[in-house]
């Protein structure tokens, strides 16, 4: 077969009644099933929406009868979660039947609802680690055994015309009381040495709750030899257990939302499925978390400050994000207190809020710009592209506001290089200057000889050229000569470049009063103010400054010197006295 079109062809026919609905549900659950449905993103989409329309017209105990049917190929581990959301008699049904390998199990296991992993506990064929998994997240079968002898069976009588009703049970015999044990270690030598368990014979011989009490009799004999500190009690009054010290660290992974999904060790049953902020915040930039510092509440062993590391995890061969995977960590005393501004966290907090809708806007814009669902007329392709457009720019006007607000309160470090200041202004200048001869302007450059490199990255210090060059690009009139003068002072770099009459007249440059230039070139969304602001604190998080002198834009950066650049190898000093 070189085309699989199976599964276009049954989306292709619509279920008309009850009898279509029911043969198309078990056509999709063979194929969805099967892991052979095709790799188009597309139709897989419609085939798991298909499946879920299909599952509201027929009645979950049919659905539960399909699934159980033995010609049902069911290898697939998104359909088992798919079904596992379902109603208990199919979410049972499905993880009942479900053929899935040891690593499928584990990834599976923890992203089951906690109500479905409930019906894996049933099944004795699950591999060894997946029963382990089960253990440690806490599925486990609590039902009392069956007793080992014929004795311990009630015997009903035979039914008859009719049935007395049961005679009222003795009054009960005072005797001193005697406190039944809280946990499984305490010891029995059989019933001659329990006497105060015994209930009267009459009861033991003829009722239900007689055999019920042998039946946990029982149960206590087979467990309590391997009962260990590890299983749960309640604070009935015995001895409490000595108190754990807390983790010093533990390995965890979270799903797409910034849940935790899976832990290492003990810390799993306290931290499993809470959302981790930092992974919340970074998941729709899909960013690494890096030293983040968060306060816990929970268990003992893991309340208290932690130092977050984590990776974006993405699947194959599609590449789909799928959440992170780190560690926590305790931090420790030579690392320093990083002081947040609760303004600022406030600011990132509503950013972060902002971005899910436009994300959410830009996203079905380009799927209508690209027909991924469907043809669409040309019109609309062009309203969608530029509805894609707008949300692209107002995110990158989020990213910035987000960038300025975690410089100002030292959240953020730029990536520290190596860059040449006078080739990233003159390339720039140049650049832009085919702008400005449209409107008979032009920058006057003047840079000296001897190489000037600052300790930034080339992207970042190009970002920050940009920045201060096209905000006075945008400002220039027409005829207007600006010149721009990039020089070497010691350890220090200067760049300064003149200010058009609009921007040198304002009271402050860097206010978001500052006049915004009304050409085609700008340096964002927020007008001229916002940029020269932000370009402000790139130049002191490097240990540098942007001020306004004399009409002019003073750029002072650290020099970075030839010995900076390439440190001596460490000891060579001490070795060469």
């Amino acid at each position: 077969m070189h085309l699989d079109d199976r599964l276009a062809t049954v989306l292709r026919h619509r279920a008309a009644g009850p009898r279509a609905a029911g043969t198309q549900y078990r056509q999709l659950l063979d194929l969805l099933g099967s892991r052979l449905a095709g790799r188009d993103g597309s139709m897989l989409a419609a085939a798991w929406l298909r499946l879920a329309a299909l599952g509201e017209t027929i009645p979950a105990g049919d659905r539960a009868s399909m699934i159980r049917e033995p010609g049902v190929r069911f290898r697939n581990p998104e359909l088992a979660l798919h079904l596992a959301d379902d109603e208990p008699e199919v979410a049972a049904a499905a993880l009942g039947v479900a053929n899935l390998s040891e690593d499928d199990w584990e990834a599976l296991v923890p992203r089951l609802p906690i109500r479905a992993r409930g019906f894996l506990r049933l099944r004795r064929d699950l591999p060894a680690g997946t029963r382990e998994l089960l253990e440690r997240l806490g599925v486990r079968d609590r039902g009392l055994p069956r007793p080992d002898t014929i004795a311990d069976v009630i015997e009903v009588p035979a039914a008859g015309p009719s049935i007395a009703p049961a005679p009222p049970p003795p009054p009960a015999v005072a005797s001193p009381p005697r406190p039944i044990p809280a946990n499984d270690h305490a010891d029995f030598d059989g019933p001659a040495a329990a006497p105060s368990r015994q209930v009267p014979e009459t009861a033991a011989d003829d009722s239900e709750i007689g055999a019920l009490v042998r039946r946990i009799e029982a149960f206590r004999k087979t467990r309590a030899p391997h009962a260990g500190e590890a299983d749960p009690r309640l604070p009935l009054g015995e001895t409490t257990h000595e108190t754990r010290p807390p983790l010093s660290g533990f390995a965890f992974t979270t799903d797409a939302e910034g849940r935790i999904d899976w832990a290492d060790g003990a810390a799993a049953p306290m931290v499993m499925h809470a959302l981790l902020a930092p992974a919340a915040e970074r998941a729709r930039a899909r960013r690494p978390i890096e030293a983040a510092r968060i306060e816990w509440f929970g268990a003992p062993q893991v309340a208290g400050e932690w130092i977050v590391d984590a990776s974006p995890r993405f699947s194959t061969p599609d590449g789909h994000f799928v959440g992170y995977a780190g560690r926590f960590r305790r931090p420790s005393a030579a690392e320093p207190v990083v002081e947040t501004d609760p303004a600022a966290d406030r600011m990132r907090q509503l950013l972060h809020e902002l971005k899910n809708p436009v994300n959410a806007v830009q996203g079905y814009a380009e799927m209508i710009q690209q027909q991924l669902f469907g043809p669409v007329p040309h019109e609309y392709r062009a309203l969608a592209a530029a509805i894609a457009g707008d949300a692209a720019r107002i995110l990158a006007g989020f990213d910035e506001l987000d960038r300025l607000a975690r410089l100002e309160t030292g959240a953020l470090e730029l990536d520290g290089g190596s860059a040449e200041i006078s080739a990233v202004f003159g390339g720039l200048a140049r650049q832009l200057g085919e702008v400005l001869r449209t409107r008979g302007a032009a920058f006057a450059l003047s840079a000296g000889d001897a190489p000037c490199s600052v300790p930034f990255g080339q992207h970042e210090m190009e970002a920050l050229g940009w920045r201060l060059l096209a905000t006075v690009t945008g400002a220039a009139g027409a005829g207007e000569t600006l010149p721009l003068e990039i020089g070497c002072a010691g350890d220090v770099v200067k760049v300064v470049c003149a200010l058009p009459p609009s921007l040198a007249k304002a009271q402050d440059v860097f206010s978001g009063a500052a006049p915004a230039g009304g050409g085609a070139v700008s340096a964002g969304m927020f007008g001229a103010g916002f940029a020269l602001r932000l370009a402000r604190a790139e130049a002191r998080s490097a240990g540098g400054d942007l001020v306004c002198e004399d009409g002019a834009l003073v750029l002072t950066l650290p020099r970075l010197t030839a010995s900076a650049a390439n440190p001596s190898p460490v000891g060579m000093d001490a070795a060469a006295g």
